[in-house]
């Protein structure tokens, strides 16, 4: 009888362990879920989730729509969404090609000669004959600075010297920016190497020295263009050019 247990023992022994070592002798790889906000259980087994590079587009297009409703006050950067949805943050340095000087169609109406500058889509046009015009690509004022109205270019002036309007002294030093009274003319003048006034306003098509501004709503209403477009349209107007602002 001792005998039989014993044999009835090993033979338990030896089949469990025969069974602990099939269950483990190739042990399935752990999946772990790239969507950390998985509860745990869905980390380990990779249920119910996309693949890790679905996952990745998801949290970088959510990134992106995120940046796209900050707003900084007072910063030269300003981000805004312009009229064809794209992201309005400007990136020192960066400057976008559609933006550079191109003949294109215009059909307008208009005597050749007339500006016509599209704020909405930050494109000047210079027209001309046989329904072409010049565009140029140019920053606009930012949210609170929009305007719309006909003038004409009163004044013409190369590296003009800039003198601040209270309005904007007052405006800056209650955000703790202190402008200057007066500033010569020259590369850091904000109003760049040309400036063509409008009629009475204190508006200008200048130009700048921050050309990465360009196609984004910045300015405190004038329009403003990258150097080298300002002096090409400079050369190509005269005083008592018609300016249209739509």
């Amino acid at each position: 009888m001792l005998i039989r247990i014993l044999l009835a023992t090993t033979l338990l022994c030896t089949t469990t362990a025969a069974q602990a070592n099939d269950r483990y002798m190739s042990r399935p790889p752990i999946i772990v879920s790239p969507d950390l906000t998985a509860p745990w259980l869905m980390q380990l087994t990779g249920e119910g989730v996309q693949p890790a590079v679905n996952t990745r587009r998801i949290l970088q297009r959510q990134k992106v729509q995120q940046r796209r409703v900050i707003r900084r006050e007072g910063a030269v950067r300003v981000e805004q969404v312009s009229a064809a949805g794209t992201a309005r943050n400007p990136i020192k340095s960066k400057f976008d090609p559609m933006y550079l000087p191109q003949l294109v169609d215009y059909e307008s109406g208009h005597r050749p000669g007339t500006i016509v500058i599209d704020t909405n889509n930050r494109f000047l046009y210079l027209v001309m004959a046989g329904g072409k015009a010049r565009r140029y690509g140019v920053g606009v004022g930012k949210p609170g600075f929009e305007w719309a109205g006909a003038h004409a270019i009163t004044r013409k002036a190369e590296w003009p010297s800039w003198t601040p309007p209270k309005e904007m002294v007052a405006r800056e030093a209650a955000k703790g920016h202190y402008l200057p009274a007066f500033m010569e003319g020259g590369p850091e003048n904000p109003l760049g190497s040309r400036a063509m006034y409008l009629g009475s306003t204190l508006y200008r098509i200048h130009g700048t020295n921050a050309p990465w501004t360009i196609g984004y709503a910045v300015s405190s209403g004038c329009i403003r263009m990258r150097n080298e477009d300002v002096v090409d349209l400079y050369e190509r107007v005269k005083v008592g050019t018609k300016v249209i602002v739509i």
